[in-house]
């Protein structure tokens, strides 16, 4: 009788036993949860970026001022100079937000918008990576070897990092007259001016005035109509020459201009092109504004232009 308890015993413990080993491989087989995949792929994010979260809607009219808030922040934990066009240059999706409130854009999404600052720039919960050095000197890199390129009688600019085009724009340019203005008390030569320089400021807010007669205007009357008040989207000012005279390159609200001599000298662009040239072009970008008549076509192919301003041909090699 003995024996049989013994016998018994020892077979329940060898049971146990396989139950356990049994048990123990299939919990390590199942697959880890998915919270606990989050976390561990969130611990890995940690390790390697730094991310800020929105923790409210932003507004285009408060959008500058918060971006400065962050960079401010940031700045004492970073080991380069944090700015915004380095910020919004690593996160490719702020740019695309911000060009999408263009107001034709919005127009063809039927919603129409009568101020623009009053969009959202960056939504509550949206993620801003903060770039680590090496993204930043990368950037930096790109920065300096970007050029901006215009060629008035063709109503294009391009921007280009060495010799790649990234980008080419429909613009609007100054008119082929001279006209007395009373923003710059004195007659004007309304042709925008060729040569090279850089860009020197940036007008985030910029006020909008008639130059023929200095008044203030806050609203606009769009092509197709329709009244809305001014946008804020920035304004770039350029140097060529050394001279500061005044051109800038700016969104116009009127798109039907653009592709033609229009302005009183500026460079005029569509709102949406406005943004993206204004990140691609920090203070100090180089830029080259030329008047070439004979250009290449696509095939190759060679197309001589309308003098517009009646020059003769002096082609500026960018």
């Amino acid at each position: 009788m003995t024996d049989i308890k013994l016998l018994f015993k020892t077979f329940a413990l060898i049971f146990i036993f396989i139950a356990f080993i049994f048990f123990s491989v299939e919990d390590r087989s199942k697959p880890i949860k998915k919270t606990q995949q989050k976390t561990i792929q969130n611990d890995t994010v940690k390790k390697t970026t730094t991310t800020f979260t929105v923790a409210k809607d932003i507004q285009i009219k408060n959008y500058f001022q918060y971006l400065d808030s962050i960079i401010n922040y940031y700045n004492s934990t970073t080991n380069y100079n944090l700015t915004e066009h380095l910020l919004v240059r690593f996160n490719p999706w702020i740019l695309d937000t911000l060009a999408n409130t263009d107001y034709y854009r919005m127009q063809e999404k039927d919603s129409f918008v009568y101020n623009q600052k009053k969009l959202i720039a960056l939504k509550k919960g949206a993620v801003i990576i903060i770039p680590d050095e090496k993204s930043a000197k990368n950037l930096l890199n790109s920065f300096n070897k970007t050029h901006i390129v215009i060629n008035i009688p063709e109503y294009k600019l391009r921007i280009y990092e060495d010799s790649i085009k990234l980008f080419e724009f429909p613009i609007r340019v100054g008119r082929n007259e001279k006209k007395y203005l009373k923003m710059a008390k004195t007659v004007i030569d309304l042709k925008t001016k060729t040569g090279e320089g850089k860009i020197i400021k940036h007008i985030k807010n910029p006020d909008y005035y008639n130059p023929v007669n200095n008044q203030k205007y806050y609203l606009t009357r769009r092509d197709d109509k329709k009244t809305t008040k001014m946008p804020q989207i920035p304004w770039i000012e350029t140097e060529i020459n050394g001279v500061r005279n005044g051109q800038l390159i700016h969104p116009t609200t009127n798109p039907i201009t653009l592709n033609k001599a229009y302005s009183n000298g500026c460079i005029g662009t569509k709102e949406a092109d406005a943004w993206v040239i204004y990140y691609y072009a920090p203070i100090g970008t180089k830029i080259t504004i030329n008047y070439q008549l004979s250009i290449k076509n696509n095939d190759g192919s060679t197309i001589l232009l309308p003098d517009i301003y009646n020059y003769s041909e002096k082609p500026i090699t960018p």
